[in-house]
């Protein structure tokens, strides 16, 4: 994976939360510890996005599409 460094400023009562998981090795270094909580952020960010999309589909006309996609397919089955 192709890393690159940045410099953040984050609150120092977060810094103290996370240097006591690495404490405890609930995480490997600070680096990892916030690689991981950006991982899981943008997931959960592309997922809600993916369900407003969702949202807006028609679900009747999706099911139509779907049946008649399903019975054209049906129709060029060969016969046995």
């Amino acid at each position: 994976m192709n890393k690159a460094k940045i410099a953040i400023t984050i609150d120092k009562n977060i810094i103290n939360d996370l240097d006591r998981l690495i404490k405890v090795h609930f995480f490997e270094n600070r680096s990892k510890a916030i690689q991981e909580a950006i991982e899981e952020k943008l997931e959960r960010i592309k997922k809600s996005r993916l369900i407003r999309e969702c949202e807006k589909l028609d679900r009747e006309f999706e099911k139509s599409l779907a049946e008649q996609g399903l019975s054209e397919e049906v129709n060029k089955w060969p016969e046995y």
